[in-house]
């Protein structure tokens, strides 16, 4: 069987839906690559000092970018109307993950939080599979119209598990953002989101109000140079290397605040290390990419064949949006600090492996855009 194209040429079904989004892919495969710079230049002396190794976590990085992008090709042909059947199961399976965490000898903490799940030699970070999973089961259910009672269930039980018990501010701000965002995309009736603004900002009060540590981020919010030996020390030297990259840089490897002076250098901090050997306009171009892939999530999402693969990749972009925008506003001063990774950028294995799996689901539904 053939088909006609607006030009009157003959079109074999063989091509139909074959048009993958390469530039989404060439970007997510640039923002792994300078990742992966990042994280050898960022960790050399914590590694050595730690190690013995300086190339420790460089290693152990590229073995989650092996196994991350195994899995973007995976479900870059991974038909996404599939998940319309798992995702009750994913979501099912996720909540056992989060619950997992407090269970001891399996779950462990770290600067204050209680977020990892350590599977032998291997640990992960539940939360960053929940938001996968939430994006997937919210597209289900609003495929049809939006469900309300079904939404604020997994909101209230997710965001309650990562925030309070395992104290993970940063991941239930990002979450509850994703699951809002998705709940409006969905055409949900307004009223509901002013129902919800009460209870959730008296939720946050309750998370940093609850905790002596949160209550000191937001102090150094107010005042970054407040306490700079004490509460305010982490956001104080993370200002102080954005600052002295000037507008051009120290240069790679450069850097003077990765010798132990800032918390969480490869992870959460990494930023601060890009504005400090890049400089002003090596952090701009870092920003324009991330922007370029997030604009071509919405772009996806836009032209998606049917009401499923729209939500699901709308949820997927304001994921990844969310998630930088949080770690940047952090990074310099707009928020209080957040233990919020930055995409493709940061140290870490479960958040890496997640977010190529949701550039491989965008690419899938890329594959059968509206063009």
């Amino acid at each position: 069987m053939r088909f006609k194209s607006k030009s009157n040429k003959i079109v074999s079904p063989l091509f139909e839906g074959s048009g993958m989004d390469y530039g989404l892919l060439i970007a997510s495969i640039a923002l792994t690559v300078f990742g992966l710079i990042m994280v050898y230049d960022s960790s050399v002396v914590q590694a050595y000092k730690d190690f013995g190794d300086k190339y420790y976590y460089i290693k152990q990085q590229l073995i989650w970018v092996v196994l991350g992008y195994f899995f973007l090709t995976f479900f870059a042909f991974f038909n996404y109307e599939n998940f319309r059947k798992l995702a009750l199961p994913i979501l099912a399976g996720s909540f056992l993950l989060l619950l997992a965490v407090l269970i001891p000898g399996l779950g462990t903490a770290a600067g204050g939080a209680h977020r990892w799940l350590k599977l032998g030699p291997v640990s992960i970070q539940p939360a960053e599979i929940m938001k996968l999973a939430s994006v997937i089961f919210f597209a289900a259910i609003f495929e049809k119209k939006p469900r309300f009672a079904p939404f604020a269930l997994v909101v209230l039980a997710a965001s309650s598990i990562i925030g309070i018990f395992q104290r993970d501010l940063g991941s239930t701000v990002v979450f509850v953002l994703i699951s809002l965002a998705m709940f409006i995309g969905s055409g949900a009736n307004l009223g509901y989101i002013w129902l919800m603004l009460p209870v959730s900002a008296a939720g946050f009060l309750f998370f940093v109000l609850s905790s002596a540590y949160r209550k000191q981020r937001v102090l150094a919010f107010l005042d970054p140079f407040a306490d700079p030996q004490g509460f305010s020390y982490h956001i104080s030297q993370v200002l102080i290397a954005l600052g002295s990259g000037g507008l051009l840089g120290l240069g790679l490897g450069q850097s003077r605040q990765k010798f132990e002076y800032i918390p969480e250098v490869t992870t959460d901090s990494i930023f601060a290390i890009v504005g400090e050997e890049f400089g002003f306009i090596g952090a701009l171009v870092l920003i324009g990419l991330l922007t370029f892939l997030i604009y071509k999530g919405f772009k996806i999402a836009e032209a998606a064949p049917d009401r499923f693969g729209k939500l699901l990749a709308l949820g997927l972009t304001i994921w990844l949006g969310s998630q930088t925008v949080v770690n940047l506003g952090a990074m310099v001063s707009l928020i209080p600090l957040t233990g919020v990774p930055l995409p493709f950028i940061s140290y870490g294995g479960s958040a890496l492996l997640v977010n190529l799996v949701a550039i491989g689901i965008l690419l899938n539904i890329s594959k059968n855009t509206n063009r």
